[in-house]
């Protein structure tokens, strides 16, 4: 199989709202948080806000790859300014930092690669802007089993900062200590 990264178009945009909605609505199910239909919507909505974002300024205030397979979407990526939650999480360390984020993966093929060929397309991205530092956060168990993997351990962790148990994390690298690796 195929796997295609690149920048989204305009013709592009119901398919990947469509994504969104399978993603995340599946991420809060495996994550036991599927009955937060207010949440749900309010992450979905936030990407849409983002692509939207990236289409208007093409690419500059919020910047989409997007992975295609077999002729539908895979997965998804992004990098922008970091969150609110990020800068004020970390007093303010990574205000000026970019964040990459959205990093989503169809339900179906996790574990093929997708994310990591999604990662080093971003990585090789924000090199050639120049850029040194990236951060990332999450809040879903699953995902930060995986970056605590893929990065180590969080920078900075919230403590039940989405209820008991349930904590957010941070993380900040360099680009240059971050391998860019392709599946073969």
């Amino acid at each position: 199989m195929r796997l295609e990264i690149r920048r989204p178009k305009a013709a592009d945009v119901e398919a990947i709202h469509t994504f969104f909605r399978l993603v995340i609505t599946d991420t809060f199910e495996k994550e036991g948080i599927a009955d937060l239909h207010e949440d749900i919507e309010h992450e979905i909505a936030s990407k849409h806000d983002y692509l939207h974002r990236d289409l208007e300024s093409q690419g500059h205030h919020r910047y989409f790859l997007i992975a295609w397979m077999e002729g539908r979407i895979v997965g998804t990526i992004e990098c922008g300014p970091s969150s609110s939650l990020i800068d004020e999480s970390t007093g303010h360390a990574l205000r000026d930092v970019v964040e990459v984020g959205t990093v989503l993966v169809h339900p179906e093929l996790h574990g093929q690669g997708i994310s990591s060929s999604l990662w080093s397309a971003i990585l090789l991205t924000l090199q050639a802007r120049g850029i040194s530092q990236f951060c990332l956060d999450s809040g879903y168990r699953n995902a930060q089993r995986i970056w605590t993997r893929k990065f180590g351990e969080a920078d900075y962790v919230l403590d039940h900062h989405w209820g008991e148990g349930q904590h957010h994390m941070i993380w900040s690298r360099q680009i240059e200590d971050t391998p860019i690796t392709f599946k073969i």
